[in-house]
């Protein structure tokens, strides 16, 4: 992209108000939110989780680190929604990769779906962190 045309970009980009939380990053919270409470749920109520390869510290460890993003894109934080972004990007790979090895179309089709909500949330939070940055270098220019 020309220098122009990012200068035209990042001008026509409004700062998010002090209420201000798009539908985008209500989204992500709501799915922060309930990611974390269902892996707390399967950690707590799941028998031999270690046979799964699993482990109740780890499960509580991504519940509160979940929770962490949720609260912190509740109060605007860049680097919560670049973390939880980061998170879909591994989420859209992972779902990519289980659709190369779905042995039936239903498992097809929820990789497909996997992709593709968690594809349109990805695009859409990247504007949202662009309208945070935007008043945060606000803020430092003032």
């Amino acid at each position: 992209m020309s220098s122009a045309r990012e200068e035209q970009a990042r001008a026509a980009l409004t700062p998010l108000g002090d209420r201000e939380w798009p539908v985008p990053l209500l989204a992500a919270i709501a799915v922060a939110v309930a990611v974390a409470i269902a892996v707390l749920v399967g950690a707590l109520t799941s028998e031999d989780l270690a046979s799964r390869g699993g482990s109740l510290p780890g499960g509580i460890f991504i519940a509160l680190l979940l929770v962490t993003l949720a609260v912190n894109m509740i109060r605007r934080r860049y680097w919560a929604v670049l973390a939880f972004e980061a998170l879909l990007a591994f989420q859209i790979a992972i779902a990519t990769l289980g659709l190369v090895v779905a042995q039936s179309l239903l498992a097809a089709g929820l990789c497909i779906a996997a992709i593709a909500l968690g594809g349109w949330l990805f695009w859409k939070l990247v504007r949202v962190m662009g309208r945070i940055q935007a008043g945060q270098l606000g803020e430092r220019d003032a």
